[in-house]
């Protein structure tokens, strides 16, 4: 598997936390060096491990809040 690297460029909120330590986070991740996206994972609680997520660029965040503010 090839190795990625990823930097926690601004960490903006936690939306829950599970019994075990493991937090679903909103933050903006860096992956590879490539510009920063809002990301929205679980994590450890030293941000060595991550679960499975959703990046989001600028255009995407723009249209999730159009579909949010209409739920």
């Amino acid at each position: 598997m090839a190795e990625f690297k990823y930097e926690i460029t601004k960490e903006i909120g936690v939306l829950s936390e599970s019994k075990s330590g493991w937090r679903k986070e909103v933050n903006m991740v860096s992956w590879n060096g490539a510009a920063a996206k809002l990301d929205i994972r679980d994590w450890s609680p030293n941000h060595e491990k991550m679960g499975k997520g959703i990046s989001l660029n600028e255009s995407e965040i723009e249209k999730l809040k159009e579909l949010l503010e209409n739920v």
